[in-house]
């Protein structure tokens, strides 16, 4: 089971740190892969949920490249991870069923499951059945690593 930090958060909603980069690596150093969210302005990443807050570069993202899950929050950041051709696993979605990663995994919105080999998005929202995923991205991480 792959298990992923939404946006860093490992034990519940944490507004004031979700996708600062600190509380990133802390989440990667527990184990954990991560969803980020990612800006790209005037050619500048930024990390952030609503809007975007904390400059990175691309050697930041490049040195934690197998743990992300890179959550494309403006157009400019999918035509740059495309157009690059970086090796990142990225996508783009807003409220779809589902969305398919860079990588080809089933990015799946929360309260749809169950769906096969998917990726189940914070499947506590709606006490979602993720017996047929093959991972979970949840704020509460955590309490799934407990259950495997």
């Amino acid at each position: 089971m792959i298990l992923i930090s939404h946006r860093g958060n490992i034990n519940g909603e944490n507004k004031l740190r979700e996708n600062h980069p600190e509380y990133i690596d802390e989440a990667i150093y527990s184990g954990y892969d991560v969803e980020i969210d990612v800006w790209v302005v005037n050619d500048n990443i930024f990390l952030g949920h609503d809007k975007p807050l904390y400059d990175i570069n691309l050697d930041w993202l490049e040195d934690r490249k197998s743990k992300l899950w890179i959550h494309c929050k403006n157009i400019n950041s999918l035509i740059f991870f495309k157009t690059n051709q970086y090796e990142f696993n990225y996508f783009w979605h807003e409220t779809d069923t589902i969305t398919l990663t860079s990588h080809n995994h089933i990015w799946v919105y929360p309260g749809k499951q169950p769906i096969k080999n998917s990726i189940s998005v914070l499947p506590e929202l709606h006490d979602d059945n993720t017996s047929l995923c093959i991972g979970i991205c949840s704020d509460v991480i955590e309490k799934y690593n407990k259950k495997i």
